[in-house]
């Protein structure tokens, strides 16, 4: 029996299992896992006669995925050993490591996880073989009932019929679970456990609380490090620490999870970047709109988000009839283009709002500014004819790429996302939608990759996801096409030959939500704002007491220029104000002492840079400058 292996461009036939395979060819130990017709799977299997073999390693997305699941079992075994009444959750690979959810009547301390580790690194060392194991569902249920996992008992029963149940087991340890894994533990090489956190089950406050523990591995020692010292100067920029510290936003637990609240310097922050985006909007032909935050239920079934988007939605009652919150935008929109007879003449019609919303995101899932339950989206719908399609999306696209390299996000990947499995609207449509898309991606001549089935439930769509920490990747701008609301609501255009047509309709947001563009910017700058967009611009630091008169004065004048300003009153020594002015990440500190004050000029410096002195009319014009071009032109 004899199948096609393929490895990095070179294929061969082999005999035997994939393992027997890679010792013979020398690659046992950088091969991870495989992909079988397709679909990922172990090392340990003989593959069907006549397959096509992928072998994965540890530069595959998937490989990494298969590593770390393995790494989330080993940490599952050491738990089970050293603390045997825990019981089970979850422990799935992530996208930067893995992680276990256990149920344990006490919380685990930092002695637990030091315990832990160092139990898991003697389960590596040992080298101990996993094996799959296939058993019917009532053989699974009277193993998970021996074992007392009463939430696996409860995954076990969320399995379709006719699927089949594995569990994959380790020495003394077993657990219910899919894979695929690696062929031992000690393919793991290096190991560390980073932090610990409360997890809702299934992430439904109504269920039990677990606490889930995080970790990461990789294939040596070395990257174990790098990747540790990047994780410690990734913390240092969290926007949640640093958003907080700079106060720039804030969370209350009596108002709600998930709930932002913008102090002065937050809130002046937010507005610059709206009116730059607001002004950018009306030069490029588009119309502001305002529409209710609440609106009735009726509305949402025509739309379709009664059935496919429910369960993210938030509902109530007024006058004895079911109100929704919005969670979108677009509804709204429909109904102001519905207002009156519209024409071929009025089409591309481009209606924007800066549009709040809200959406019941699980408390588990919620992180700071990134992923919240209430935000503003920079949103936009636009109505045009079939055969504008395409040059609308490829006009969305050069905002988007404007308004990226204007904050200086430089670092993006871009997915075209088709049919999901839950969808309205016929296939046809989604043909044609999923085409205009990936025309106006090609001829703007940029790399993408497809994301099968992750589109919207009414139409395809293009995603620009931004690199956040530790290379987490946000969705930010989004475009989709959408030919289905337009049906829905009945909207139409008089066509030039005297008949009525159905307009296209495309949803999009350039920077997304401000609240996780935010977040987003507080960590690419590590709050270290450049000029324009900083809530705070100069910090003016009178040495003593006698030149207070002076920095008041010249603050007046700058603040006459539309510069944003402080003047520090504080009777404090000037090496804490300026450590102060320093640590507030403002970006052009002042001083003034006598000499300055005498010669009518400032002593300029940045965090890390002295200036020098300058006559107050030519620092203004050097700074206005730098806002105007969005550069750094004598700062560094």
């Amino acid at each position: 029996m004899s199948w096609k292996m393929v490895y990095k461009n070179k294929s061969w036939e082999k005999k035997g299992s994939l393992l027997d395979a890679l010792r013979e060819e020398g690659l046992e130990d950088i091969i991870l896992g495989a992909r079988i017709n397709g679909i990922l799977t172990d090392l340990k299997i003989i593959p069907p006669f006549g397959s096509v073999v992928e072998i994965v390693d540890w530069d595959d997305a998937e490989g990494k995925s298969i590593y770390w699941h393995t790494s989330s079992h080993i940490l599952a075994h050491a738990v089970k050993e050293l603390f045997p009444e825990v019981k089970l959750g979850i422990g799935p690979a992530i996208e930067d490591g893995f992680y276990y959810d256990f149920y344990k009547d006490t919380p685990f301390t930092q002695e637990d996880l030091e315990k832990i580790e160092e139990r898991m690194k003697e389960i590596i060392k040992k080298d101990i073989p996993i094996e799959r194991i296939e058993l019917t569902r009532d053989e699974a249920r009277k193993l998970l009932e021996e074992l007392e996992e009463n939430f696996k008992l409860e995954l076990l029963e969320e399995i379709p019929e006719g699927e089949k149940i594995s569990f994959y087991r380790q020495g003394n340890f077993i657990d219910l679970c899919k894979g695929p894994h690696l062929p031992s533990t000690g393919k793991v090489k290096a190991i560390k456990l980073l932090s610990t956190s409360g997890a809702y089950w299934k992430g439904n406050e109504n269920n039990p609380m677990l606490q889930r523990i995080y970790g990461i591995s990789f294939p040596s020692e070395k990257e174990l490090n790098d990747y540790l010292k990047e994780r410690e100067e990734a913390l240092k920029r969290d926007h949640r620490k640093v958003g907080r510290e700079l106060g720039i936003f804030n969370t209350f637990e009596e108002a709600g999870p998930g709930l932002i609240f913008y102090p002065p310097k937050g809130a002046l922050l937010r507005l610059i970047i709206e009116e730059f985006e607001r002004k950018e909007h009306l030069k490029r032909g588009y119309l502001p709109v305002i529409t209710p935050h609440l609106m009735q239920a009726d509305l949402w079934k025509i739309s379709g988000h009664w059935d496919n988007y429910r369960e993210n939605m938030f509902f109530l009652q007024v006058d004895e009839k079911d109100y929704a919150v919005k969670p979108m935008n677009c509804p709204g929109h429909v109904l102001i283009y519905r207002s009156t007879v519209r024409s071929y003449r009025d089409l591309p019609l481009r209606f924007f709002e800066m549009g709040t919303v809200y959406r019941y995101e699980r408390s588990g899932v919620l992180y700071g500014l990134e992923r919240a339950r209430g935000f503003t989206q920079d949103d936009a719908h636009i109505f045009c004819t079939e055969e504008q399609l395409e040059d609308e999306i490829k006009r969305v696209l050069d905002f988007v790429f404007f308004m990226l390299k204007s904050f200086g996000l430089n670092e993006y990947e871009i997915t075209l996302s088709t049919r999901p499995e839950k969808y309205i609207g016929s296939d046809e449509i989604w043909e044609k939608a999923t085409i205009a898309l990936k025309n106006a991606l090609e001829s703007v001549g940029v790399s993408y990759q497809v994301a099968e089935g992750e589109g919207a439930f009414y139409g395809p769509k293009i995603d620009l996801k931004l690199r956040g920490l530790l290379g987490k990747r946000w969705q930010g701008p989004t475009i989709q096409v959408d030919f289905n609301l337009p049906e829905r609501f009945d909207l139409t255009y008089d066509a030039s030959d005297g008949t009525k047509k159905r307009p296209v309709m495309i949803h999009r947001a350039i920077l997304g939500s401000y609240e996780r563009f935010i977040g987003i910017l507080i960590e690419q700058y590590g709050g270290r704002f450049p000029l324009w967009l900083a809530p705070v611009q100069i910090a003016i630091l009178p040495i003593s007491e006698k030149h207070e008169d002076y920095a008041l004065e010249i603050a007046k004048i700058l603040k006459e220029n539309d510069f944003r300003v402080e003047v520090d009153l504080d009777q404090a020594k000037l090496n804490y104000k300026l450590r102060k002015a320093i640590n507030n990440k403002i970006p052009y500190i002042f001083i003034v002492g006598d000499k300055e004050k005498a010669e009518r000029k400032v002593s300029v410096r940045t965090h890390n840079q002295d200036l020098g002195v300058f006559e107050l009319n030519v620092i203004i014009n050097k700074l206005s400058d730098e806002i105007n071009t969005k550069k750094s032109l004598i700062g560094g």
